[in-house]
């Protein structure tokens, strides 16, 4: 599957965005979608991920409840809202599709991804 992020940009502390992973191919509705983040110097991070059902969602520690990931596969898209942004929330956010079972946090057990968009948060 072909994925493409969009939506980053600049946003103060406490605003907000909406981050969109389009995918085109058949079986999109098979994959479990994460999204991850890399900000310079720092390994990539794990921020969320939604099965393929939506029954399982998961969010990274360090924004579980200011973000929220839902999907529609009739549209063949992955929303990533991300609320009270902080400035360490300045990273490339990439979204990824993944066959796997059970769904992983791991960016190894993910095959596909797109190819990033910059958010960048000031204080």
């Amino acid at each position: 599957v072909q994925l493409q992020a969009s939506g980053g940009g600049l946003v103060q502390a406490g605003g907000s965005l909406s981050l969109s992973c389009a995918a085109s191919g058949r079986t999109f509705s098979e994959y479990t979608v994460g999204w991850f983040r890399q900000a310079p110097g720092k390994e990539r991070e794990f921020v969320a991920l939604i099965s393929w059902s939506g029954l399982s969602i998961a969010y990274g520690d360090s924004v579980k409840g200011r973000f929220t990931i839902a999907r529609d596969n009739a549209k063949k898209t992955v929303t990533l809202r991300m609320n009270n942004l902080k400035p360490e929330d300045t990273a490339v956010y990439y979204c990824a599709a993944s066959t796997g079972v059970p769904v992983s946090r791991k960016p190894d057990e993910y095959d596909d991804w797109g190819q990033g968009t910059l958010v960048t948060v000031s204080s």
